[in-house]
């Protein structure tokens, strides 16, 4: 053995230059096109499989030039493409340049941002943004938190602090088995999947959930949340926890968080705010009233790789006492020689992991770059191009507008031309309508999801993403309508032939 180590994977400073430089052109080119081409290819799992040559364990390596060339072509040219200007679909940015670079040089670091004496300088940097997070939304920066992987993990997160918090002071030596009351959830009918995820998760079962009933408007009846809250007190369990939506998935209704923040605190509950898509939403002033109320949640999530524009992952959930956070999660094994010294901050006594990675380090570069006028300027804009979107629907004879908020706007085709024949009109308009959905993914033009919105089947588009223009939205609409009448006259000519 030589005295200086050779390792395979070390690359000489003249190659890693070399190769970086050319895959950072390659990305360039890539940002600069991406409008040119199609949201997605479509492809079937055999064909994209049918890509990755290498089926067994390769014995030995092959030239990094060769493996960055190769990789980039798979990539750029077999992907669907959340940062094409007509990707409206699920709630995932267009990805920002400088939280590409972010994550690069996080990359280079490589801290694990579990303990302050492993990760000094990233620590204070999560630190510094989950408090630029809190002015941001416009709630007080004593107000701690932690970077997570998305809304999933965030919100989970808060569930367990809100469960340390309000069940019974033996609970974590005891757990739920010998809890004599049943600890209950509530939550609108409407409210992401996360949250019955929680409850099966942790041990209390889908039926300690309450989905509470919506009014006409999608926001959670208060009225009906209290008479629930009042019925499970009496039946003996024991409620903890409600959890209001700053920006629901399906159709952008923000609840009425003043009136949730005034039950919990009537009886003494812990108010959590799903913001994982809409809370950064609070920060333009011409909509800001809408999130009233939000500075009197227990525990916010929050989502920076949905509309702060970074890309995966960056998710974080706010406690408006962060010491919550630290009776839920904190450990101390003899192995650990972590202390808190000298205002040192630890993050794995914050939430479920110990090593961590530089989630925050994107998400404070993007901050620092446009600032909060930056933001302000490009979420208004996505707010006003959802209403356009929803205004030409309007006005055109052949589309419906069905809701809209926030960014997220929900239409539907709806063709003149229907023949009499067809006694179950909205059976055939929902039918027609997703199979037009499925058409228009698959065309690589344009990308929107559904939503089931009063039993219809409606298009989707949630505009989370700065490349999107005035231009994109004029054209989706004209391809909706060519489309939906081309399907419409195919699926007619079915039904005469039945």
């Amino acid at each position: 053995m030589t005295k200086n180590r050779t390792s395979p994977l070390e690359i000489g400073t003249q190659k890693f230059k070399e190769n970086g430089y050319n895959l950072i052109d390659s990305i360039a080119a890539f940002n600069a096109s991406i409008a040119s081409r199609p949201v997605t290819t479509a492809e079937s799992p055999e064909q994209i499989r049918s890509l990755i040559t290498e089926r067994e364990l390769p014995e030995n390596g092959t030239p990094v030039s060769d493996l960055i060339s190769k990789t980039t072509a798979q990539l750029f040219d077999h992907s669907l493409f959340n940062g094409h200007p007509k990707f409206m679909g699920y709630i995932t940015a267009s990805p920002a340049p400088m939280g590409i670079l972010g994550d690069l040089l996080a990359s280079a670091t490589n801290p694990n941002v579990g303990a302050y004496i492993l990760s000094p300088v990233a620590t204070e940097i999560e630190k510094q943004t989950i408090q630029w997070l809190c002015e941001f939304i416009g709630v007080p920066s004593s107000y701690g938190g932690i970077f997570v992987s998305g809304g999933n993990m965030a919100n989970f997160t808060a569930f367990l602090a809100a469960r340390t918090a309000k069940a019974p002071k033996n609970f974590k030596e005891e757990g739920l088995l010998n809890s004599s009351k049943k600890l209950i959830v509530y939550c609108s009918k409407t409210t992401h999947t996360w949250i019955e995820k929680a409850a099966i998760l942790f041990g209390h079962g889908s039926n300690s959930v309450r989905w509470i009933a919506t009014d006409g408007n999608n926001k959670m009846e208060i009225g009906a949340l209290e008479t629930a809250i009042r019925q499970d007190v009496k039946d003996g369990h024991q409620p903890f926890m409600v959890a209001g939506t700053a920006g629901d998935v399906s159709t952008g209704t923000v609840d009425n968080l003043e009136a949730v923040a005034t039950i919990c605190k009537t009886y003494d509950l812990w108010f959590h705010i799903d913001g994982a898509y809409g809370v950064p939403a609070a920060i333009v002033p011409e909509i800001k009233q809408m999130f009233r109320g939000i500075e009197k949640a227990d525990s916010i999530a929050i989502d920076p790789h949905k509309w702060l524009y970074s890309p995966l992952e960056a998710g974080c959930t706010l406690v408006k006492n962060p010491k919550h956070l630290v009776d839920t999660y904190s450990s101390h094994p003899e192995y650990y020689n972590f202390g808190n010294a000298n205002d040192e901050q630890n993050f794995y006594e914050y939430g479920l992991q110990n090593s961590r990675g530089f989630r925050a380090l994107k998400v404070w570069l993007m901050l620092q770059q446009v600032g909060r006028n930056g933001y302000a300027q490009m979420i208004k804009e996505d707010v006003e191009l959802s209403r356009l979107l929803f205004n030409l629907a309007r006005k055109h004879p052949e589309l419906e507008g069905v809701t809209q908020n926030l960014s997220i706007t929900t239409l539907r085709y709806v063709p003149k031309d229907i023949p009499s024949k067809i006694e179950d009109l909205e059976s055939y308009l929902n039918t027609l309508n997703e199979m037009l959905d499925n058409t228009l993914q698959a065309s690589g033009q344009v990308f929107m999801s559904n939503a089931i919105v009063n039993s219809k089947y409606c298009l989707r588009s949630c505009i989370v993403n700065f490349r999107t223009s005035k231009k994109d939205i004029e054209e989706i609409v004209a391809l909706i309508v060519q489309t939906g009448k081309e399907l419409h006259k195919n699926l007619v000519q079915t039904h005469k032939n039945k």
